[in-house]
């Protein structure tokens, strides 16, 4: 499920959050990690990406210099946290987008934005509605293709998440080093099986085109 929403501006100012249970000390804990992995974000900083953190995973979006985050229960599923992700920042966007981007703009000044997320958040917590929105949501980015990384290795032990950038560009890369591969062994396998074939009617055109000539 679902346990805490954060809306940062990706100068680390809180715009908005979720109203949570804050007798817990592990959500606490993870909400003070989110604030330091926003401070470590900047524009060569990954667009989406998961964050593994104990039993917890730290899901964020950032769009139009706004970061959106999750902290969800490690078995709840990516494609649900990152479609909730994207109907948060929609709304958020259209509601608030401009007014969130000035200089005059106070921490948590959008608190207001709560009830749209609580709302939100009860629809995906429902069972039979992930089961539908699972389906919905088929045209949703591959989340298999957003970057993974652990929460110490990126605040404990000096990774940075230009590194989780950088990854993601090495991948991409690949990706397309093996695509020209593929291509390139499938335009030999077919010449290979055809080009006997071109060369015998070759040849016959040849033979055909002599005894003519003759």
């Amino acid at each position: 499920m679902v346990r805490s929403t954060l809306i940062y501006r990706n100068d680390g100012l809180p715009l908005s959050g979720s109203v949570d249970d804050d007798s817990d000390p592990g959500l606490l804990e993870q909400k003070k990690k989110t604030k330091a992995l926003v401070s470590r974000m900047n524009q060569n900083s990954e667009p989406r990406a998961t964050v593994t953190s104990g039993e917890f995973t730290i899901h964020y979006l950032i769009n139009d210099s706004i970061v959106y985050l999750c902290i969800c229960d490690k078995q709840f599923p990516r494609k649900l946290a990152f479609s909730y992700l994207s109907e948060i920042s929609e709304e958020f966007s259209n509601s608030h987008g401009q007014d969130a981007l000035s200089p005059t703009t106070r921490p948590y000044q959008f608190v207001q934005f709560d009830s749209f997320m609580a709302k939100t958040k009860k629809l995906y917590q429902d069972a039979r509605a992930q089961s539908n929105l699972d389906k919905l949501n088929t045209e949703l980015a591959d989340v298999k293709k957003v970057m993974t990384k652990n929460i110490e290795d990126l605040l404990y032990r000096g990774d940075s998440l230009d590194k989780m950038s950088d990854l993601s560009s090495s991948l991409r890369s690949e990706s397309i080093k093996y695509r020209k591969a593929a291509r390139r062994i499938n335009l030999e396998a077919l010449i290979r099986q055809y080009l006997p074939v071109a060369a015998f009617g070759l040849f016959i055109v040849f033979i055909v085109w002599w005894m003519l000539l003759r």
